[in-house]
């Protein structure tokens, strides 16, 4: 009989649960035969090269769970049973998993530096939280705590220029999540325009809340707002302040048509992502489209997972008078997706200034950083740069190889990158151009990024 045994040297499970778990399948898809004879204990040990008690006890629990039985002074014998599902005839060998070079350089659009996290400021207030106000240990308000949504309301009103009242905004764990349920409150015939190229998370969410969505191109200035009128739509999702990921700013007149589109439709509804407005390298951040709103057409999204760290799951939304309704009469309680330590520590962390002396001092690190690796880039022939002036990403063009050549040499040197065609639906992406993320590089790692990039790329 030829029983097979490969161990997974990882060291994730014991020896004897590997084993148990290959003679398991090998049983149950028949490459054993009912009534066969297992080998001895000492005769697969010294087989497969493991020790008897290793053998021992795979057979024990093989024996436990019904897939062997045990005869006196006999040996193992295979149990007869029916294959289970999808494991009929003798079971195919798993395909080896591709092996890629470890990561050493990221270039994603998610990551942010940790080294520049406000460590100490943090952990002191969260410390002082924690033992001052045990009473957090209790459930919350549903839409968030009240002193975080008063601090937001603030910060929001001076930096953003939003209409933001305390009792408009809800906290919730992360922007995707938050835009789950934003979507839930819209009506079930709802079309949802998005933008194209734009954020494919908009497109996952409405898909799993089957929710039609309509890709509509953009051109300098954003979304072309006489074709978002031509589509029957009466939601949109844009980008404006940063556009995902073209890296455009919408401008004022821009703003302007789509709210007059907003104002022209019962119900219409914009949804303004403002993922990563904080950092404007080269001017102040832009006012967000929702200050400009007047008819309450406007839903607001932002998060800190930018500007402080992806792994907080800390995110906001204001809502317009309709919807806050329904999200009250729903029941849904997104506040309670959040520490409330998280909560009154990042309040306390707004409220005294923290924030923002934390915002300058992370928006020039990133300047600086944006500006070097630009000037490294610009050594190799040919190259081309969109979208720098604002946010942790921006357009690489190198018309010298196509965008697949571009990522996948890159990704057999360790390095991950993403085309801009990943983020179109109908659209024609300009070729050979990626979206290049810096936020998860550090200062000391820029030029030998760059001269790895380079030498995958031979250029």
């Amino acid at each position: 009989m030829d029983l097979t045994f490969v161990p997974d040297a990882s060291g994730g499970k014991p020896l004897y649960e590997q084993l148990y778990q290959s003679l398991a399948r090998q049983i149950a898809s028949g490459s054993v035969p009912p009534g066969g004879a297992l080998p001895s204990r000492r005769a697969l040990s010294r087989y497969l090269g493991l020790s008897q008690s290793t053998v021992g006890a795979a057979y024990e629990l093989l024996r436990a769970e019904g897939y062997v039985r045990a005869r006196e002074r006999s040996g193992y014998y295979a149990a007869s049973m029916e294959p289970l599902p999808g494991q009929r005839g003798r079971a195919a060998p798993a395909p080896a998993a591709k092996r890629e070079q470890p990561e050493r350089f990221d270039f994603s659009t998610s990551a942010t530096d940790g080294s520049i996290f406000p460590y100490q400021v943090w952990a002191k207030l969260f410390r002082q939280t924690l033992y001052l106000r045990p009473e957090l240990l209790q459930r919350g308000d549903p839409q968030g705590d009240a002193e975080l949504r008063e601090a937001l309301s603030a910060f929001l009103e001076q930096y953003r220029g939003l209409r933001a009242g305390p009792d408009s905004i809800v906290i919730g764990a992360g922007a995707d999540y938050l835009l789950s349920l934003l979507l839930q409150l819209l009506p079930k015939n709802s079309l949802v325009a998005a933008e194209d190229p734009g954020y494919n998370g908009i497109y996952r969410n409405c898909e799993r809340l089957s929710l039609r969505t309509l890709p509509i191109p953009q051109d300098e200035q954003g979304m072309m707002v006489p074709l978002l009128s031509q589509s029957g739509a009466n939601v949109c999702h844009i980008t404006p302040s940063h556009q995902f990921p073209l890296g455009l700013s919408m401008p004022i007149q821009r703003r302007g048509e789509l709210l007059r589109w907003a104002a022209a439709g019962r119900g219409r509804l914009i949804i303004e992502d403002d993922y990563d407005s904080e950092f404007r390298h080269f001017s102040r951040p832009l006012p967000a489209l929702q200050g400009l709103d007047a008819g309450g057409s406007v839903a607001y999204v932002g998060t800190f997972s930018r500007s402080l760290a992806p792994s907080m799951r800390l995110a906001y939304m204001v809502l317009p008078p309709a919807l806050l309704e329904s999200y009250r009469e729903s029941g849904l309680k997104s506040g309670e997706t959040v520490s409330r330590f998280e909560q009154q520590t990042l309040a306390r962390f707004i409220a005294e200034g923290y924030y923002a002396r934390h915002l300058r001092r992370a928006g020039g690190v990133y300047a600086a950083r944006l500006k070097k690796l630009l000037g490294l880039l610009a050594q190799i022939p040919g190259a081309g740069f969109s979208g720098q002036q604002a946010g942790l990403h921006f357009l690489l063009t190198l018309p010298s190889l196509s965008e697949s050549e571009l990522t996948e040499r890159a990704l057999r040197a360790g390095i991950r990158l993403h085309g801009l065609s990943e983020y179109c639906r109908e659209a024609k992406a300009p070729p050979s151009t990626l979206v290049m993320g810096f936020a998860g590089l550090k200062d000391g790692e820029l030029e030998a990024a760059v001269a790895a990039l380079r030498s995958a790329w031979g250029l």
